[in-house]
Parts: structure tokens; C-alpha cells; sequence
């Protein structure tokens, strides 16, 4: 795909050896270069579109996230024993605007994981409070032992396309006049093909006859992969669920190209550009 898709690229290389290996990981923290993300309530600080570390002070164990390293020098984050669950605020999307795709990876890769351990701060098999593990990419019970990893969730995210026009929805929680492609999450006993498909039924009423696959994009809210397909359908009859959707309409080239040029006359305005439904109409438009 040649369009820039928001939250991949990072440069971090994850050191996986290091998880498993509490003298490598002691001899990281313990290096006079090493940085910390500078981040607050999840949002972090940013200049000149780059995300900001400050140096590290070495952490007890189970507040030490390893994220990686970048250029050599060893990247973590703080996990935060009090931490909440993460929000999305309308100051984070104002920055993440203003970020470079892998400058935001690195910083999704960070919210993705400190979000997880403060929602999963117990054991599933035996209910006891759990420790971060392998460098906070786990968490281990003292109880039982199991260990625990973060989970990714995958959503489909789809156009659906009927001779030169395509589906685009909104729901109310959207901006005013935001529309974007429609996405569900995949469900258990699904290929990636039966959710498009479904997805489309549910919500739109349309049917789908061929499902295509263009890119993928990790999501940090809170922690998912969006896969973007487009997907011919049999007609343009709609039958929405509006517990779902509030509006859906079809839309041709000429009005998906001047809603990416944020023109303030078209028809519909159209996802940031981080999101990958911006590189999904654009994809589109290239006659992916």
C-alpha cells in the first residue's frame, strides 16, 4: 500500500531476549543513556511532531516496562500500580495529528501495554492480583502461576462498493459531518471474509459478493488491529441499525477525493489521517 497508515513503522526494536532475562534487563535499566517516555494520563508530550523522553531512574521491577531500544539507546515506560484504564481526549487527537506514523507507534505501542495492565490487574484463573512479568510485556499470578499477555482484538473495518460508488457511515458520537468506513470486530468462529460480510448485513442491510484485503493497522483504543478490506456488494438498497449507525449514504470518487482534500463543501468530512479509513478511501481511490 503506498498511503501512510497512522501507528506503524516504529522504530523500537523490542529486545524480546531481554523479557526473559532479569540481568539483561538490570543491565539496561542501569545504563547511563537510558530514557523514559515522557507521558502523562497517557498523553505525551510532543515537539516538533516527535514524542518526548526524559532520563530514566531505575524502577522497582514491577513497574518497569522495557519497551525496546531505539538508536542503541534503551526506551521504557513507568507502570503506574494506581494507574486508571486510559480515555481518549480531545487533546490526544490534536497530537496525534501532529505525529509522524512511526513516532506514534512507539507511543501507541506504550498506551497499548500500560492500558492493559491497568485493566487486567487480576488473575482470570484464580481471581488473585497479578505481577507484571517479562518486563512488563506480562503479568504472572503468585497464586497459580498462570501468565498473562496483553490480547489484541481484531476489528474489520470495510468499504462497501458498488459499481463506482462506496458506502460511508457515521455514528452520533462522531464530529459533525464526520463519515467514515463501517467496522465491527470479528467474532469468535470468524474468518476475516464472514465478518466483513456480516458486519455489512447487520448494519447496513447490503450484501456482500467478494471481500478483498487491502492493509492492517494496530489501534490504541484501547487495544485492537484494524483490517481494512473492500467488499462488492450486490446492490445499494440500505436497511441500516440505527443503534449502530445514524446515518449511511453512497458517495462517488469525485466527493470521497474532496473530503480527503478537506474541502468544506463536500459531502461528508472525511477521518483524520492517522486512522487507516483514511488510508482505506484513499486506497480506493487508487483503484486498490
Amino acid at each position: 500500500m503506498t498511503y501512510p497508515i497512522g501507528f506503524i513503522g516504529s522504530p523500537l526494536d523490542r529486545l524480546e531476549p531481554a523479557h526473559k532475562d532479569p540481568h539483561m534487563l538490570a543491565r539496561l535499566a542501569a545504563d547511563p543513556t537510558a530514557l523514559l517516555i515522557d507521558m502523562t494520563d497517557y498523553v505525551p508530550s510532543v515537539a516538533d511532531g516527535r514524542i518526548m523522553w526524559r532520563a530514566f531512574a531505575p524502577l522497582p521491577p514491577e513497574e518497569t516496562l522495557l519497551l525496546g531500544l531505539i538508536d542503541g539507546t534503551p526506551r521504557f515506560a513507568h507502570i503506574d500500580p494506581s494507574a486508571v484504564s486510559a480515555k481518549r481526549s480531545s487533546e490526544l487527537m490534536a497530537l496525534l495529528d501532529s505525529l509522524e506514523p512511526g513516532e506514534a507507534a512507539t507511543y501507541a505501542t506504550a498506551r497499548s501495554l500500560l492500558d492493559w495492565h491497568a485493566r487486567h490487574r487480576f488473575c482470570a484463573n484464580c481471581g488473585v492480583r497479578s505481577l507484571p512479568h517479562h518486563a512488563g510485556w506480562a503479568r504472572q499470578c503468585p497464586a497459580c502461576g498462570t501468565e498473562h499477555f496483553p490480547r489484541t482484538d481484531p476489528v474489520v473495518i470495510m468499504l462497501a462498493e458498488h459499481g463506482d460508488r462506496v458506502l460511508i457511515g457515521r455514528q452520533a458520537a462522531f464530529p459533525p459531518g464526520r463519515y467514515s468506513a463501517l467496522a465491527g470486530f470479528v467474532e469468535v468462529g470468524e474468518s476475516i471474509e464472514e465478518a466483513v460480510a456480516r458486519e455489512l448485513k447487520e448494519e447496513a442491510g447490503v450484501v456482500a459478493t467478494a471481500v478483498r484485503y487491502i492493509a492492517s493497522q494496530p489501534w490504541p483504543f484501547p487495544s485492537q488491529l484494524m483490517i481494512a478490506c473492500i467488499a462488492t456488494v450486490a446492490d445499494e438498497a440500505l436497511t441500516l441499525d440505527l443503534t449502530e449507525l445514524e446515518d449511511a449514504k453512497w458517495v462517488d470518487r469525485a466527493m470521497v477525493a474532496r473530503a480527503l482534500a478537506g474541502d468544506s463543501d463536500g459531502a461528508f468530512g472525511a477521518p483524520p489521517r492517522y486512522a487507516i479509513a483514511s488510508s482505506l478511501f484513499r486506497a480506493w481511490l487508487a483503484g486498490q
